[in-house]
């Protein structure tokens, strides 16, 4: 079990703020457990006027099936739960994996019932993390896998991945775990909830890479179902390459920010960056992009009600700097190595592209980080370098299309983010 009072009892210090907390695992010295898919966490904002698009679907009583892509083979599996936000446990009746079959449905072949310490049901403390137990499947990579909850009868949703780019589904009341039929599947969402990670016991040399940062990352206004956002391409681009032994983990959260909470996109990047990446089982290397949200909601409106970009918080080139230092020592601490990604264009006023500008100088010559990713050269216009190229817009001018993502998986040098994944 995770349990992050390691980290609270570090108090201040730097490096204790990111410290890692071992694997449930670790024990098993036979076993070479390596995380295949994972998301993050984030909290859903407590309030009674909530805009549509934070309200969470009705769960209670009903089965939960959500489609995973796992990207590395294993020849058994562990599912990772997080009641990180929760006040109240999460109570899960029943959990199976199944490979997927389209939508909601599932295999008849190969399913397999998840158990915790031997017992089918589960509840996991308020703050808390848990790893199943080990899972008799053949997980391969690339191939999608639906993992159904059938929740308790008075669970709720406080805290979930908002934007999954990924159709994921709800029944009617009753437990459907063993269903493979879409029949009772009428409920649909996008979003990640509770599930956050699916190791696998893989080759010893296997590893895996991170991919942490903002919505670029997360992949937004890319194409539904498509797995068509920068991690995937960059998958992809692994495993047409022979290179089968290291997964890919997208850890992005749309509107994050590197030094600031959002009460609607997260914990700050240097918060989280312990959880969400130094705890992942395999994780040897890292892709961190993230900034232009930080240069950004300064600017934004200050809204009544629900203010999701608040604080409005005013940065300098030299706050982002000293922010990526900090990740930097709390990677180098844990062993993991480092790629910093430039920041992409956003079509900003002077002054803040000015700043973007000095930050990405930084990455490019401080030779701070173990590599640099250069998505800012990959998807720039030659004659307006503020902007993206038109082919790379998705529209509005700060996300990429599916054809910019597919460019920032192409820019990433492949040997280099392989070879430090493999040390």
């Amino acid at each position: 079990m995770t349990i992050r009072s390691l980290a609270a009892a570090c108090g201040a210090a730097l490096l204790c703020q990111f410290a890692v907390s071992l694997p449930a695992a670790a024990a098993e010295t036979s076993s070479h457990w390596v995380t295949a898919w994972a998301t993050a966490l984030q909290a859903i904002p407590q309030r009674s006027d909530l805009p549509t698009l934070y309200r969470a679907p009705e769960v209670a009583g009903r089965t939960v099936r959500q489609i995973v892509y796992p990207t590395l083979s294993g020849k058994s599996a562990r599912i990772h739960l997080s009641n990180e936000y929760g006040t109240t446990p999460l109570t899960i009746e029943d959990l199976r994996i199944a490979r997927s079959s389209g939508g909601a449905a599932v295999s008849d072949s190969g399913a397999a019932r998840v158990t915790f310490g031997g017992k089918g049901s589960v509840s996991v403390p308020p703050g808390r993390e848990l790893d199943s137990d080990p899972i008799a499947i053949n997980v391969a990579q690339g191939a999608p896998y639906a993992i159904s909850a059938f929740m308790g009868p008075e669970q709720r949703i406080v805290a979930w991945h908002r934007v999954s780019n990924q159709l994921n589904y709800v029944s009617a009341p009753g437990n459907h775990t063993a269903d493979a039929s879409a029949e009772a599947f009428r409920g649909r969402f996008t979003q990640y909830l509770w599930v956050t990670g699916l190791s696998v016991d893989a080759a010893p040399e296997s590893a895996a890479v991170a991919a942490i940062g903002d919505s670029i990352t997360d992949g937004m206004r890319s194409s539904l179902n498509q797995n068509r956002r920068w991690p995937d391409m960059l998958a992809r681009r692994l495993a047409s390459s022979g290179s089968r032994s290291v997964a890919v983990l997208n850890l992005g959260i749309s509107g994050n920010r590197l030094l600031n909470d959002s009460p609607c996109y997260g914990e700050a990047l240097v918060t989280r960056f312990g959880r969400d990446v130094l705890e992942r089982p395999g994780v040897k290397a890292v892709v961190l992009l993230i900034g232009i949200n930080d240069i950004n909601f300064a600017a934004m409106p200050a809204r009544s009600g629900l203010d999701c970009d608040f604080p409005h918080a005013s940065v300098t080139a030299a706050d982002l700097i000293a922010g990526y230092q900090r990740v930097i020592a709390a990677a180098r601490h844990a062993g993991v190595k480092v790629f910093g990604g430039t920041l992409t264009p956003a079509a900003l006023p002077s002054q803040r592209e000015n700043v973007r500008l000095a930050v990405n100088q930084w990455i490019r010559s401080s030779h701070a980080f173990d590599g640099v990713v250069d998505f800012d050269a990959a998807l720039r216009d030659p004659a307006r370098p503020d902007h993206l190229q038109r082919k790379y817009d998705s529209g509005d001018h700060i996300h990429p299309s599916d054809a910019g993502y597919a460019a920032m998986g192409d820019a990433i040098p492949i040997d280099a983010v392989v070879n430090s994944a493999r040390k």
